[in-house]
């Protein structure tokens, strides 16, 4: 079954930092784009981190303390966070896309206690 498995979350406290990693397998293809999302309890969905063909992109809220990276051969992207603040706690959701195909991981949840 191709899925999208996170792992990596946990409590940090402020000023620490986490490694999230996403794991694809099962897939016949190499996505063209992978990113992180996250979404803090009553709060939308918002795009963290994004890398692509061309590059990364990143939140404003998280430029200069978060870093995404891609392993291609294990189809694995990772979300290195450091300086981690109490605003940045969240459930943190990878997303793949192939085209027009958009795939999600469950989610893995980060608390950053102050």
């Amino acid at each position: 079954q191709a899925q999208l498995v996170e792992s990596g979350g946990g409590l940090v406290q402020a000023g620490g930092s986490l490694r999230l990693s996403c794991a694809a397998s099962g897939f016949r293809f190499s996505f063209n784009w992978m990113g992180w999302y996250r979404q803090a309890a009553g709060k939308e969905r918002e795009l963290v981190a994004a890398i692509f063909s061309g590059g990364t992109n990143y939140a404003d809220s998280v430029k200069g303390r978060f870093t995404i990276s891609r392993e291609n051969p294990k189809a694995t992207v990772y979300l290195q966070m450091n300086s981690l603040k109490p605003e940045d706690t969240a459930v943190y959701y990878c997303r793949a896309n192939y085209y027009s195909q958009s795939y999600w991981g469950q989610g893995t949840q980060v608390t950053v206690s102050s």
